[in-house]
């Protein structure tokens, strides 16, 4: 006799007879206690929690914005071959000197010109008080700009990293000094281009010289410290002095934001539906998880999408190094005074911010939790910190945290959607039946419609190449 026909005939496994009923026997009588499809990809979506939703009739939304004098995004683009490394020469045009000069082939004869220097982490580039000879762009790597503090200690004035320059001014002013000098944090690969280089081809182009002599002679137009065009105002004054006239320029050509879509078909067969929907609505449940995939996809575009994504739309000004590598609570604090006015909420990966809990025990400081929506969140001076997958994290273990002021009252960062739309699920999205095929599928069009607009660049600040993975 098999051990099941032991069973069968009321013997327990190890040929004893059983005194009661089987739990095998008596599950058949049972009603199953289900839970709804579990999916491990659904995450808190802070950033969709935590931006006010604007509505965007006609699927665009236009910002306008005051005229503003800066042109390009004030950051170089290189090229290499190997590791011979080449300034795109239609780049140059982002050095204030050569800010809308667009003769080609004098661009590539001064791309040609400039030379390949490489140094290792700690060694000094330019040195304080020696003659600004020369312009430097940094290919690759991080320089500390250091200079002398009010007592004559050592103070680090600001971080350069890839795609930035300095020593520009070395081209129209022939008599200048260092006023601090610059070291290599990192090993970086640095383009130079010295005075005498620079003024040889001058003196060949009549193009670039006449262009050199206009930069020098022409007045520099007014405008305040964000680049705008000037409102021209008095005040402390007494008696009947003349005042200003004045106008508020806009931009001419002001940045629309279309919403973008996530789309799919859900199809579910129609034997499913018609009998297998008890106790829970099979359409209703493929319905759920597909919108939260939607929603999951809808966030890591607003983060990440090349056109309208957060980590590619933030201003080349309002993104910083950090100072060693790991995020430290000095890096927050540079970071905050990017976005000093009403800073909403701090965004970074998971590990980022185990990385900054790091940080912050290793020099016995404890930030905060605050209340945010019923939930304890880490806050740093008084900003909540907030996890976001989406941000990614490179090969080499670094990633960014973004810092944001929300809301159309403050000028800050607003998400874009448009409600009221046919078939609408939730507020934004659709549910569209598309109908049911030769093989008795029935399909359904699932689409979210949505965006992310930055209303002025100091809204968005952005931490960049903060390591995670660095030990101690």
């Amino acid at each position: 006799m098999t051990v099941v026909d032991s069973v069968d005939a009321g013997f327990d496994s190890e040929g004893e007879q059983r005194l009661s009923l089987a739990t095998a026997a008596a599950r058949n009588l049972a009603t199953t206690t289900k839970s709804v499809p579990q999916m491990q990809a659904i995450s808190s979506r802070w950033l969709l929690r935590m931006l006010p939703w604007v509505q965007a009739n006609g699927g665009a939304y236009r910002v306008n914005r005051r005229l503003s004098y800066a042109i390009g995004d004030g950051r170089l683009t290189f090229s290499n071959t190997g590791a011979d490394v080449r300034v795109v020469p239609q780049e140059l045009g982002e050095l204030p000197v050569l800010r809308g000069f667009a003769d080609n082939e004098v661009l590539a004869a001064l791309a040609d010109r400039f030379t390949q220097q490489e140094y290792a982490a700690g060694d000094t580039i330019v040195e304080f008080g020696h003659q600004v000879d020369a312009v430097f762009l940094i290919a690759h790597g991080k320089v500390n700009t250091v200079g002398a503090g009010k007592y004559g200690d050592q103070t680090v004035l600001g971080v350069l990293a890839d795609g930035e320059y300095f020593g520009e001014r070395s081209l129209l002013e022939a008599e200048s000094i260092w006023e601090h000098s610059v070291r290599a944090v990192t090993p970086c690969t640095v383009l130079s281009l010295s005075r005498r280089e620079f003024d040889e081809l001058a003196d060949r182009s009549e193009a670039l010289r006449a262009h050199l002599e206009m930069v020098a002679a022409g007045p520099p137009r007014p405008q305040n410290t964000h680049g705008e065009a000037e409102i021209e105002l008095a005040s402390g004054h007494a008696g009947e002095v003349r005042l200003p006239g004045t106008f508020v320029d806009y931009e001419l050509a002001p940045r629309e934001y279309e919403l973008s879509v996530a789309q799919t078909v859900l199809r579910v067969h129609s034997r499913v539906a018609d009998l297998f929907n008890h106790p829970m609505n099979q359409v209703e449940q493929q319905l759920r998880l597909t919108v939260e995939a939607l929603r999951e996809r809808q966030e890591h575009e607003m983060v990440n999408n090349r056109e309208f994504g957060l980590l590619h739309n933030a201003d080349l000004k309002q993104r910083i190094h950090t100072r060693t590598g790991p995020p430290t609570p000095d890096d927050l604090d540079e970071l905050l005074s990017m976005v000093w006015k009403e800073p909403a909420f701090l965004l970074a990966h998971p590990r980022t911010i185990a990385a900054f809990g790091s940080e912050c025990t290793r020099r016995g400081v404890y930030p905060e939790s605050v209340d945010v929506s019923g939930h304890k969140v880490p806050a740093w001076r008084g900003v909540p910190l907030l996890p976001c997958n989406k941000i990614p994290i490179s090969d080499t273990r670094t990633t960014s945290i973004l810092l944001m002021r929300t809301g159309e009252e403050k000028q800050g960062v607003i998400g874009l959607h448009q409600t009221g739309i046919p078939d609408e699920y939730r507020p934004g999205l659709s549910v569209r039946f598309m109908g049911v095929d030769e093989q008795a599928i029935i399909s359904y069009l699932v689409s979210a419609y949505y965006s992310v607009a930055v209303l002025v660049p100091d809204a968005l600040g952005v931490l960049e190449n903060v390591e995670i993975g660095r030990e101690g």
